[in-house]
């Protein structure tokens, strides 16, 4: 059985930083592309960003540059940093997995989602 659960989010003011964690089982991590999303109340769920089995790492525009995605093989567990955190971050965050181990594929399986809210 795949599970993923995500950790890490919580209530934050403007500026400050959160590190969201979600610990993966049931499918052997190290080969898989590994996605954050988001999703706002009233919005569409949209990418925040992606890491391939090669740790190769793109980035949605909105957040390039306040957010790093990374992995750890050994734990089988995938991060989102998030840094300079705005009011427009303000979502519920996502881990995806996909068996298209070069992020060209559909992500097949979901975690269940952790809050992040920021206040101005």
């Amino acid at each position: 059985q795949v599970q993923l659960v995500e950790s890490g989010g919580g209530s934050v003011q403007a500026g400050g930083s959160l590190r969201l964690s979600c610990a993966v089982s049931g499918v052997t991590f190290s080969t898989y592309c590994m996605g954050w999303f988001r999703q706002a109340p009233g919005l569409e769920r949209e990418w925040v960003a992606t890491i391939n089995d090669y740790n190769r790492t793109t980035y949605a525009y909105s957040v390039k540059g306040r957010v790093t995605i990374s992995r750890d093989n050994a734990r089988n567990t995938l991060y989102l940093q998030i840094d300079s955190l705005k009011p427009e971050d303000t979502a519920m965050y996502y881990c995806a997995a996909s068996a298209y181990r070069t992020c060209t594929g559909a992500f097949s399986y979901w975690g269940q989602g952790t809050q992040v809210t920021v206040s101005s």
